[in-house]
């Protein structure tokens, strides 16, 4: 022990507590800004109570109509009116699927609310780096308002300052499988603010059948109707002042498009005031199933198509001759048919074929009536399979391009512009089970959008004939025809 050292203890460190700034004020101070502490409180409490009511009013009200009726009515009565709701709600939902979709699109929306985005929000952006910080503060984008559609969610979302819709867009699979959706679409709503479309299920997997034969003064060349719309609504096309450029793989359905654009015409080619014009170098095997109803028509790629297009090109020129200063857009009461351009194999006529003069030939007739023809009346209707600048140069010139079934993911952006696969255009995973869908992009408009055309049917074809010609047939429909046989494609 007598060699033992006295060793000075090591210092104690505790840390100093940090009171909060108004305990230090005076007592007299605190009292006087108790009554607007309170005020403080009680408006914070108000707000979170309105934006529970105003987020989920379907919930706060059978809430309180739940608590009523309980406290009211006594557990049985309860139970009983319980049991008797449950009962109601089954036989609807048995009986009548879509009208019972319809009236619980808003309880639905709450639901998903709460249990698939709020709940897991601040974890999905934040693991998304979707976050920002500044001064050590976190700033998190805000979930605004959430509807449910069934196939579809669409939630709003507020940016955080300082970001961008394509930061979101390059993050759009990822926030799709954190959200157990087949895909996710970024739309722009307004500056700071943008929409995550979190699609579900696929409403064009079932064909869209055909309608009957319009009216004459149905048919409106702005609003030519030739499908259905992912939304449900009425896929449009404009074809007065309009040239359109349809691109997709052999079998995508590109023939259901075709037809559908013919058959909601017919009654103004059948009237005279449309007029149809085909080149079909595939030998006819498209245009060549109704041929009768096509003022003029070749089945091949060599001379007798280039000069069908150079006197197109030609008509295209005197009658914008005819109308220099007298007026801007061709209408129906000039007295000349609207002519339809179709060329179902654009590639063949412009790139395939080898006679290096009927090429440019060729080339310099399309590029006449694309930039020349919309005002005086003539639209460009082309198909072709492949989209590289090298076969079709101007695609410029087509200012609504649809997308059906392509092979690569590149080839998107080719048909329907820089971003759009980004945006949720995926037209390199439609289905070979869905011929017909299409991804349709509109200059002006920034969001493609998706559509399926309808199902025709070779009988809808021989139905089609016999309407325009005036003949008359007995049309037995083919046997076993089922949702993929026997239809243009």
């Amino acid at each position: 022990m007598g060699n033992s050292r006295w060793v000075d203890p090591a210092p104690l460190e505790v840390a100093r507590p940090r009171l909060p700034w108004w305990t230090m004020l005076p007592r007299w101070v605190k009292l006087v800004l108790l009554p607007l502490a309170l005020a403080v409180v009680v408006v914070w409490v108000l707000a979170k109570v309105v934006r529970v009511v105003w987020f989920y009013p379907v919930s706060v009200a059978l809430g309180l109509v739940t608590l009523l009726l309980r406290a009211w009515a006594g557990p049985w009565v309860f139970g009983a009116v319980v049991a008797a709701a449950a009962v109601v709600l089954f036989v609807w939902w048995w009986r009548d699927k879509t009208t019972f979709d319809v009236w619980l699109r808003w309880p639905r929306t709450e639901f998903r609310r709460v249990a698939v985005y709020a709940y897991q929000w601040r974890t999905v952006v934040r693991l998304s780096s979707l976050t920002a910080s500044a001064k050590g503060r976190e700033y998190l984008p805000r979930l605004r308002r959430t509807r449910s559609e069934g196939w579809r969610d669409r939630v709003r979302v507020r940016m955080v300052k300082g970001q961008a819709p394509e930061q979101w867009e390059a993050r759009a699979s990822g926030l799709a499988h954190a959200f157990g959706s087949q895909s996710c679409r970024v739309r722009v709503i307004r500056p700071g603010v943008i929409e995550l479309d979190l699609v579900h299920s696929n409403p064009l997997a079932s064909a869209v059948a055909l309608p009957a034969m319009g009216s004459e003064s149905a048919v409106d060349l702005r609003r030519v109707v030739v499908g259905r719309t992912e939304t449900g609504k009425p896929w449009r096309l404009r074809l007065l002042g309009n040239h359109l450029l349809t691109v997709g793989v052999s079998g995508a359905g590109k023939g259901s498009l075709l037809w559908s654009v013919v058959w909601a015409l017919a009654p103004l080619v059948k009237a005279g005031a449309v007029r149809l014009v085909g080149i079909d170098p595939k030998g006819g095997m498209e245009l060549g199933q109704v041929p009768e109803i096509f003022d003029r028509v070749v089945y091949d790629n060599g001379e007798a198509a280039v000069t069908l297009l150079e006197e197109v090109a030609a008509d295209v020129r005197k009658r914008a001759a005819t109308y220099r200063g007298v007026r801007r857009l061709w209408a129906r009461e000039t007295g000349e048919p609207f002519t339809l351009l179709v060329v179902d194999e654009l590639a063949d006529l412009i790139a395939y074929q080898t006679d290096k003069r009927l090429r440019e030939r060729a080339q310099a007739a399309l590029q006449t009536i694309t930039s020349q023809g919309r005002a005086p009346g003539f639209g460009v209707l082309a198909f072709v399979q492949d989209p590289r600048k090298e076969v079709v140069p101007f695609r410029n010139l087509f200012p609504t391009r649809v997308a059906m079934r392509l092979d690569e993911a590149v080839q998107v952006d080719m048909v329907l512009g820089d971003g759009l696969r980004a945006r949720g255009a995926n037209a390199h995973e439609i289905s070979e089970s869905t011929p017909g869908v299409a991804w349709i992009k509109v200059d002006g408009h920034r969001d493609p959008v998706r559509a399926r055309a309808f199902h025709v049917t070779d009988t809808n074809l021989v139905e089609l004939r016999h309407y325009i010609t005036g003949g008359s047939a007995i049309i037995v429909p083919f046997p076993d025809a089922g949702p993929h046989e026997g239809a243009a494609a």
